[in-house]
């Protein structure tokens, strides 16, 4: 189990979880509420890197948004930038999976002298992915509508904790190559509870999302992957991403959608110890 801690910003106080030995890394995802058993991805950095799992503003015991500091990317960029400095690091490695990857993309444009490097997958440099017909959250996919539907029930302040996790079963069953995969996800010690209200913000901040012209000039260097079969954001939106980057490649994982850390479990840790400097 990773290590709990309230650390004291200057942007407010964050919800921290902290486990493995190594270079330091932080991992987070816009939307996802953790808890001391982090998730399955930050489990296997952990054996090569000191993990920084991070509640972002809303979630867990971190400080809600406020007049001055919101949900948004940006926001959240900062917030980690406030941490960093907080836990007296000079830098450290940023990793997350889809929106976490959408952070990366954000964090090396923003504070690229504050990174070793991203690895980030599942991810687009911009909300061109919700126009693809590939991704569910595209009009055009066949499980768009059956997608918003479960989104639409999650909300219900009426739905039971038995039909949440139905609900949340079909969400990710859409996500996995391999469907047996889930069930081997049901055995592990794992977090990362999705809110709604997130989601919502999220949603309406994709409009103005577009990090494509900045990341060009980015030196960061990136570790960027993606399951060829990704049911969000399709694989071509993480190949775009390596390509603008001057200093990133692609690992494309061929039987995995959204979740190649779980699908393909044992290339993934050889990928992610590939990383280690």
């Amino acid at each position: 189990m990773f290590e709990t801690k309230l650390v004291e910003s200057a942007r407010g106080i964050f919800e921290v979880f902290t486990y493995g030995q190594g270079e330091p890394l932080a991992y987070t995802h816009l939307y996802s509420e953790y808890n001391s058993n982090g998730d399955i991805m930050s489990q296997q950095l952990s054996n090569h890197y000191k993990v920084y799992v991070i509640n972002l503003r809303g979630a867990g015991q971190s400080d809600d948004q406020t007049e001055d500091y919101t949900y948004s990317m940006d926001d959240a960029i900062h917030d980690l930038e406030a941490i960093r400095k907080a836990l007296d690091l000079e830098k450290w490695t940023f990793a997350g999976n889809s929106t976490g990857g959408f952070l990366a993309l954000k964090y090396a444009v923003m504070y690229p002298e504050s990174l070793t490097k991203i690895i980030a997958g599942g991810l687009c440099a911009s909300g061109e992915y919700m126009n693809h017909p590939d991704s569910i959250y595209c009009a055009k996919n066949p499980n768009n509508q059956r997608m918003k539907d479960i989104f639409k029930e999650m909300r219900s302040p009426e739905a039971t904790s038995e039909e949440r996790n139905e609900l949340a079963k079909e969400w990710i069953m859409m996500s996995l190559y391999r469907k047996d995969a889930y069930y081997d996800m049901l055995k592990r010690k794992n977090s990362g509870r999705t809110l709604m209200f997130k989601i919502d913000y999220f949603t309406e901040e994709l409009k103005e999302y577009d990090v494509r012209d900045e990341l060009k000039q980015s030196a960061v260097r990136a570790y960027i992957y993606c399951g060829r079969h990704d049911a969000q954001c399709p694989y071509v939106f993480s190949k775009e991403a390596a390509d603008l980057m001057p200093n990133a490649t692609l690992e494309t994982f061929e039987y995995s959608n959204h979740v190649p850390d779980i699908e393909e479990e044992d290339k993934f840790k050889k990928f992610i110890e590939s990383t280690v400097s």
